[in-house]
């Protein structure tokens, strides 16, 4: 009598498929390695987040056209760098990505219901507008925290921040340092004093209902506890061991 083969086929088809992930998975590592090694020393052409701007624009019947110049670290104002750390991710030099504190403290906020708190790292949101879509998936948070271990690994502080600061949205369809300080204050990027330095970096939680320039009195309140926070990290001194301050 012969023997039945039948029950061997779905064990193939599931050996041939786990083959297929495993291969997948691999080459979108060694993929998203590449490309994170590219970025350490290639100023990234474009982001994630501007894409998605420009298509929900075409979307919505308005175009808009996207303002953007990279500026290398030397050429942004060092009052702007301390400026979005103090107000963004104080712990910015410390850590390897996540800021575990934070995180507890958004988590227990949360919990009480009311507005949702966030707790992204500036390495994290680097992550985020570089790469990937908005929104608050479990793919996307975890394809986040992927590319936020490359980074952390691949560059250092200094270029971390300054990869934010030319990618980062500082109204609609304008992104980075030189583009929102010619906006915002008529000056470029290294041109910007600490109180608007602190203006910009006040906006950033919503940067596309606040306005910088034209401040509410909540925002200027903010941009003033922002500037009290520079002088207690210690202003351009805090940058001189920002490559050397991770804690293992």
């Amino acid at each position: 009598m012969a023997r039945s083969t039948a029950p061997a086929k779905p064990s193939l088809m599931l050996r041939f498929l786990f083959n297929r992930v495993v291969k997948a998975l691999f080459w979108f590592a060694a993929a998203s390695v590449v490309l994170v090694l590219i970025f350490r020393w290639v100023p990234p052409p474009g982001t994630a987040l501007m894409v998605e701007r420009k298509i929900e624009s075409w979307t919505d019947g308005q175009p808009i056209d996207l303002q953007r110049t990279w500026q290398p670290w030397d050429k942004i104002s060092n009052d702007l760098k301390v400026a979005v750390i103090a107000g963004e991710d104080q712990k910015f030099a410390e850590h390897w990505g996540f800021d575990v504190d934070a995180i507890q403290a958004a988590l227990a906020h949360n919990e009480l219901g009311g507005s949702v708190r966030g707790a992204s790292t500036l390495s994290q949101q680097v992550s985020k507008n570089l790469f990937l879509w908005s929104g608050r998936s479990w793919l996307r948070k975890g394809l986040e925290a992927w590319f936020t271990g490359l980074i952390e690994v691949f560059w250092s502080k200094q270029r971390i921040l300054e990869v934010y600061l030319n990618s980062v949205e500082w109204d609609d369809g304008v992104f980075g340092a030189e583009a929102a300080a010619r906006h915002h204050f008529g000056v470029s990027a290294g041109g910007l004093s600490m109180q608007q330095a602190s203006y910009l970096a006040a906006v950033l939680p919503n940067p596309r209902q606040w306005s910088a320039s034209h401040p509410s009195s909540y925002v200027a309140r903010r941009a003033g506890w922002i500037r009290q926070q520079m002088r207690q990290l210690g202003g351009d001194e805090y940058l001189v061991g920002l490559n050397h301050s991770r804690k293992f």
